[in-house]
Parts: C-alpha cells; structure tokens; sequence
C-alpha cells in the first residue's frame, strides 16, 4: 500500500494514532492513565536535590521533578509543563519553560520574538507568514514560532491557530490559584496525529481500521525484539533497565560489505522502531562489523533518519569497544506496558 495512511481508533478501550508510510507501520500513539506531555501544572516547590540542581514538586499527579533551577525555595508556586513520560518509580519530568503548540502555531511566552521554520525558504510565503504573525501577536509580549506545514495552510486557518494558542497561553499564564492544579491538559493520541503528522495522508476514522490496515499485525510483530533489515540482516531492539540495546546481525554473511549494508539499513529503520516500540533513553548500538572508515558513512545516513524524526535524540558517538550511543526522549510509553 503506497502513501500515507493515520488511522485513528482504539486500542483496549484507549485512543489510538497510527501512521501507515508505505504499508509500513510509521509511528504510533496510545493514550494512557500517565500524564500527557502538554500538561500544565501550578505546582508547588517541595525540596531541591542538593547537587544536581533539580527541584522536587507537588502535583495533583504525584512528585515531579524540574531540572536547571536555583534559588526557589520550598512552598513557591511554580507554573511547569510535563515534557515527557516518567520512568517506573521516578518523578514526572517538567520544564519551566512552557509551550503551547498546535498543527501551525507555537506559542512561547518565555521567548518573545516572532519566527518561523526555517524549511520555510520562500521570500513570498514567509511574508505572508510574518504577516499573520504580526496581526495575531500584536500588543503580547510572548513569543510565536509558525511552523512548517503553516506554509501551504489556508491563512485563515493558521490566523485561527495563532489566536486559539495564544488565548490559552493567555489564560494560563495569567492564573492567580494557589495550590497544586492542572491548568490544561496535554493533548490526546488523535488531537497529536492532526498536529504532528503534516505530511499529505489519507485519513481513516472509522472504527476497527486499525485491523482492516493491518496494524493489529504490526503491533504483534512489534511485541518482539527482532526487526528485519532484508536479506537475511536483522537487528534485535531490547529495552533493559539501564538502557536499550541495539544489535546488528548480518546473518550468514560475515563480509565487512554485508556489515556495513546491515548498518546503514539499522540507521535507517531504528527511529521508526523505537518509536513504534516506545522506547527512549539511553540507547546503546552494536553494529555488525564494518571498516573503521565506514563510521561517517553509518553516522550521515543515521542523522538524515533522525532529521525526519519528532523525537528529541541526541547522537552521543562511539564508545571504545566500537557502539554507538544515543540519548532520547522519552516521548512514548513502552509498548509493552501500554498493551499490558
């Protein structure tokens, strides 16, 4: 099947997302009983982690914690914004720093100043972009981003995006309440698909397309560890609790051209699996034995892969026994615990 389907079900009683890229399952979202990243908490200031410079706080949801801050002390009321899924037993990970982000807008009241994408390059649209920008924002002190897919949106839709998150940021940064609250949600697995998946695609609402495209299959696959490469290559993607492992087999071909054919295939494939698969952190890749001089080759086609990708993911580089790491975000619940 060619193209771009979102399918948009449920899975087990839970909102479901799926985008379908050329029969294969792209990216999935499933909502859960966590918070969602999005959220906006007044939280209060419990105690500060004395040498990491993070701050434990109270939620209505449980501890959070907030990296990077000094000099609050205990019992101040913060504002924070849940940017990401916890780690079983740890504390809901929060910034400061707030966003309120639709499918064209993205306001930002801790960084004024009005912007737009940078893979907005014609002159004509991006003056029309800042156009708009000018007229929604004007007399707020907070900052805007337009994104990409605001370039081919019809002008009233994006002005209506503009105003829609600006009222909210509005609303919420002007609230006066005491007392740990949620002050607006984050959004659901299909508000996200209509946000983040610009890209032209058919979209499929009714329900139980999740069987009729195939992707009830395609999660069972993606229960395990194994991903084909072609041929005969693998590579086996397995969540420890220190870290996820990433191990590239060729199969019966040891040659150092069938390693690096296995390696570039890994890089291509790898953010697409552990998107579906949910999985973030610290991840760890032993790739199947390729030339020294290869390296660049594997770490250009990797990044290319990890440009197209909406996951924060920073490539940390080769250790001395010849992996190579990266650092993710952890954007997704684990497959495995939201299907348990």
């Amino acid at each position: 099947m060619k193209g771009h389907q979102i399918c948009l079900d449920h899975l087990n009683g839970r909102e479901a997302a799926a985008l379908v890229v050329d029969g294969h399952l792209d990216d999935l979202l499933i909502d859960s009983d966590a918070p969602r990243p999005g959220t906006v908490y007044r939280a209060v200031t419990d105690r500060p982690v004395k040498g990491q410079g993070g701050l434990f706080l109270k939620t209505p949801d449980g501890a959070a914690y907030l990296r990077g801050v000094k000099g609050i002390g205990q019992g101040e009321t913060l504002l924070v914004q849940v940017t990401g899924y916890a780690e079983p037993g740890k504390a809901i990970p929060v910034s400061h720093k707030l966003l309120f982000k639709s499918r064209y807008a993205i306001v930002t009241p801790d960084a004024p100043g009005l912007n737009l994408s940078r893979s907005i390059r014609d002159d004509d649209i991006r003056d029309e972009l800042m156009a708009l920008a000018h007229d929604g924002m004007g007399g707020s002190q907070m900052g805007l981003i337009l994104r990409s897919a605001a370039a081919g949106a019809d002008a009233e839709a994006v002005s209506d995006d503009i105003a829609a998150m600006r009222d909210l940021a509005e609303t919420v940064v002007g609230d006066q309440g005491a007392g740990p609250e949620v002050l607006t949600e984050g959004d659901g697995p299909h508000v996200l698909a209509w946000r983040d998946w610009t890209d032209p695609a058919t979209v499929v609402t009714e329900q139980g397309c999740f069987e009729e495209y195939g992707i009830l299959d395609a999660l069972d696959s993606a229960k395990a560890a194994r991903v084909g490469l072609g041929a005969d290559a693998s590579m086996f993607v397995e969540a420890t609790r220190a870290l996820v492992a990433v191990d590239v087999n060729t199969g019966a071909d040891g040659s150092f051209a069938a390693g690096l054919k296995a390696n570039l295939a890994c890089a291509r494939m790898l953010p697409s699996a552990l998107r579906v698969r949910g999985l973030g952190g610290q991840i760890t890749i032993d790739l199947a034995p390729m030339p020294k001089k290869e390296r660049k080759t594997f770490e250009a086609a990797l990044r290319a892969a990890l440009r197209k990708d909406d996951v924060d993911t920073v490539m940390a580089g080769w250790t001395p026994l010849g992996h190579f790491e990266l650092q993710r975000k952890r954007a997704r619940l684990p497959l495995a615990e939201v299907l348990s």
